[in-house]
């Protein structure tokens, strides 16, 4: 007991534990401050900026309905790094990751996740000048070729785990290693097969080819901090009542059924 509760001192000392009674009351306190919504404002169509400075998307559009459901007094976006994404989470920055985040098994220890409110899985931009060579993400798992993705994203992990004797090329964000394909620096991109839709059509149309069947099976959630379930049991049965009432579906078509929408993004 003496050193669990060293444990938790250390924790809080550092700022890495909210010792105030939110995990009691994390939904009177958005009531009655606001529902707090991290994401990173760069993958299209779940989140990105728009030409006013904006941040549209999925997730967003999402965000408004759980606000309104949960009676939140306002909804803020708070704009996070990736990297930084879920460190923000454990240091109450924000109450909620909403940024097309996968469940994984590594991030489940740190954090707890919602039920799946989407499945995507990845999916590869490839160079023209390959077109007919590669077929599949097999035909590229050659030294010869190069495979690009965004630092800590399941993009990479799928192209180190799935293509591991090509060469990998890190980026920071997905735009950069997109045109490290287009330039024909690297031979294919690896990403999630939403985020790919858009980017063949926003950037690669007659560069690049779409290999659009995915390769993994990956289910998307909103993640929050540790020991919430009256927080999480709200946070599914939000998602099941707007997917029974027709709402999921509506925004679901809005964003990923069309690209009307790539003119309002910077």
């Amino acid at each position: 007991m003496k050193i669990r509760l060293l444990a938790i001192a250390t924790l809080a000392s550092f700022g890495l534990l909210n010792l105030s009674p939110a995990w009691a009351g994390k939904l009177e306190q958005i009531k009655k401050d606001g529902l707090r919504v991290c994401l990173e404002p760069a993958y299209m169509p779940f989140e990105m900026t728009g030409k006013r400075g904006q941040i549209i998307g999925f997730d967003p559009d999402l965000a408004e309905l759980m606000a309104k459901d949960l009676g939140a007094a306002k909804l803020e976006l708070v704009s996070t790094a990736w990297d930084g994404i879920i460190p923000a989470l454990i240091t109450n920055k924000c109450d909620i990751i909403m940024s097309g985040m996968t469940i994984t098994d590594e991030r489940k220890q740190t954090v707890d996740f919602s039920d799946p409110y989407m499945e995507i899985g990845q999916t590869i931009l490839l160079r023209k000048e390959l077109a007919g060579k590669i077929k599949s993400y097999k035909d590229l798992n050659k030294p010869e070729y190069k495979v690009a993705s965004k630092l800590g994203t399941t993009g990479e992990i799928a192209a180190k785990k799935y293509i591991p004797k090509a060469k990998y090329n890190s980026f920071e964000t997905e735009q950069e290693a997109v045109i490290d394909v287009v330039n024909g620096k690297s031979d294919a991109f690896v990403y999630d097969s939403p985020y790919n839709l858009v980017a063949i059509a926003q950037r690669g149309e007659g560069k690049l080819v779409f290999l659009d069947k995915p390769f993994t099976d990956e289910p998307i959630g909103w993640a929050i901090a540790k020991g919430d379930p009256e927080f999480l049991k709200t946070l599914n049965g939000f998602l099941a009542k707007i997917k029974k009432d027709g709402s999921h579906a509506k925004l679901h078509d809005k964003w990923f059924k069309n690209t009307d929408w790539l003119k309002d993004v910077q």
